[in-house]
């Protein structure tokens, strides 16, 4: 297997659990569907699910991208800081959203270097 091709499957894992922590923060915190507000600590738990989400339709052909132009290994070490920063950031934002800048940086710095790679690699190609 592609070691990109397993950070895409761990990424999709991720964001999978994240909705199951979102589902168990509605049950703990009372919070009807579909309502997605009423209790703070319910709401960061539902605004990092939908945080990675968004992320992920970058991230995730960015990283198919980046692998198939620029290097798979690399592609690999880039998705795998990424999916840590997701996490950094979750435990960050769940305990006080002040906190979610690491995970965020840790987040954005390899998604940013994938787009660019996954820019410039086709570029290159072309040319």
């Amino acid at each position: 297997m592609e070691p990109f091709a397993l950070i895409t499957a761990l990424a999709l894992i991720q964001f999978l659990w994240f909705a199951i922590l979102v589902g168990r923060a509605r049950k703990r915190t009372g919070v009807k569907a579909p309502a997605t507000s009423g209790d703070p600590v319910f709401e960061r738990y539902y605004r990092v699910h939908q945080n990675t989400m968004e992320q992920l339709i970058l991230f995730l052909p960015a990283l198919w991208i980046f692998a198939y132009y620029i290097s798979a290994p690399a592609a690999a070490g880039l998705g795998l800081v990424f999916i840590a920063g997701r996490f950094v950031f979750f435990r960050g934002y769940v305990r006080e959203p002040s906190l979610r800048g690491t995970g965020f940086l840790m987040g954005m710095l390899p998604l940013l270097v994938l787009l660019a790679g996954s820019l410039i690699g086709p570029m290159l190609a072309w040319l």
